[in-house]
């Protein structure tokens, strides 16, 4: 992974608030058009039997890809689907989803070339794919969950490299299990 760039300091303002307190469309007009890339994950819990199952399906069809090209379709539809988002042509985006001991992690990556990152993207996808693996789950595991939905990595733009530092805090609430699992 690429070395994190100097840590990001809250500025102390939202960028899609104006100074009146309304929201806006940040203008990337005068943003220089750069390749832009965002990573994304987070995880689906749920007990391993489940997992299994779904890992292995009866009958041969898998879940997972569904779940993949659900996170693809969605990553396209990101700016319809959160408000102030930039509409935008994305150049790729791949999310992969692999068995894990506490049920599945999954990842996305989005890249692009163009004035405007790809965070949304990514975490869009990331959190559809999990929807789509919660929705196979539910019948036999209720408690099924999607956890640490996080940014890990962006690249690209005026603010440069960013990647989630290794000794990050889990998100309050989350369990031990959440802070021990293995990275990718």
């Amino acid at each position: 992974m690429v070395p994190p760039s100097a840590e990001s300091a809250p500025t102390g303002r939202l960028t899609h608030v104006d100074e009146h307190g309304k929201a806006h469309m940040v203008d990337v007009t005068g943003k220089s058009t750069t390749r832009r890339i965002a990573e994304a994950r987070c995880s689906v819990r749920t007990v391993a039997d489940v997992a299994r199952l779904l890992a292995d399906p009866p009958g041969g069809l898998d879940p997972r890809a569904a779940a993949e090209l659900a996170g693809i379709m969605a990553a396209k539809q990101t700016s319809v689907l959160i408000p102030l988002c930039h509409p935008i042509r994305l150049d790729g985006i791949d999310v992969g989803i692999r068995v894990a001991p506490h049920g599945f992690d999954v990842v996305a990556v989005a890249t692009i070339n163009d004035k405007t990152g790809v965070e949304m993207e990514a975490l869009t996808a990331c959190t559809t794919a999990g929807l789509v693996l919660l929705h196979g789950l539910f019948e036999e595991d209720p408690l099924a969950s999607i956890d640490d939905l996080t940014l890990w990595h962006k690249s690209g733009g005026r603010s440069g490299t960013w990647v989630r530092p290794a000794d990050a805090d889990p998100p309050p609430g989350l369990d031990e299990r959440t802070s021990q699992r293995k990275k990718f």
